[in-house]
């Protein structure tokens, strides 16, 4: 099997942006292909359900016309990992948590079906900091449409606004921010994490912390947690410290 790894993501510009700057700095060892699923998270189970040794590289592949182009030339071993990110999209008409929680424990290794990862409440939340005082006890309603973009437009700190000019600098401060978050959510200390912490624990404390207790979700984004989960406690410490 090779190296390469490959990246599916639910929507285009955003994510595209924050994976190609991202590596810039990190994961850059590499070749990576980008593909957009097109759909919100939960669309994927309707295909689990029906088949549970769902061949996740090939579900991607024939999902559109677009996908189809860009992995025409591969088969699944041409990727050692696949890593997907999707957003929480509590608001959704097809939002369920009961589902959420089985696609994480289904897409829960890179080698194999893939490894999913989720924004809460969506992709925007890594540039969701209005300053990184606050940002510990920073959360939002995750039940209903709040317009998140334009409150992260009009909140968020000015520099971090623009996913395709972030420097080292500004990545560093973001990865230990929300990694100090996830910390925070799961063990309830605002320090850098000792530990890897799965996707599922996360899910689940954020359920009981936030999300049933009063229909809110902290801020929290998937993709500093990949690159804690990507290099490993020890080192993604050395990196950004």
């Amino acid at each position: 099997m090779s190296n390469n790894i490959l990246f599916i993501f639910e929507g285009g510009r955003a994510e595209e942006q924050i994976i190609f700057n991202m590596q810039t700095f990190f994961v850059n060892e590499n070749t990576t292909i980008k593909c957009v699923y097109g759909a919100e998270v939960y669309q994927i189970y309707k295909q689990i359900i029906v088949d549970e040794d769902l061949d996740t590289f090939n579900l991607i592949k024939e999902r559109n016309a677009e996908t189809k182009a860009i992995l025409n030339s591969y088969i699944r071993s041409d990727f050692a990992e696949i890593y997907m990110f999707f957003d929480y999209d509590g608001h959704s008409t097809l939002a369920d948590d009961n589902t959420l929680n089985q696609l994480l424990n289904f897409f829960s290794e890179e080698t194999d079906k893939g490894k999913l990862y989720v924004s809460y409440p969506m992709v925007e939340s890594l540039k969701h900091i209005c300053d990184y005082e606050t940002f510990k006890d920073l959360n939002v309603p995750c039940k209903e449409n709040i317009n998140y973009k334009e409150i992260v437009g009009n909140s968020g700190i000015q520099e971090l606004r623009n996913f395709t000019v972030y420097d080292l600098e500004t990545w560093k401060q973001l990865v230990g921010a929300h990694l100090k978050k996830m910390n925070y959510v799961v063990n309830d200390f605002y320090v850098l994490p000792d530990e890897i912490i799965s996707q599922i624990i996360i899910f689940r404390n954020l359920l009981d912390k936030f999300i049933n207790i009063n229909s809110t979700v902290a801020v929290l984004s998937a993709f500093p947690i990949f690159i804690h989960d990507y290099y490993g406690n020890e080192e993604i410490k050395k990196r950004i410290e």
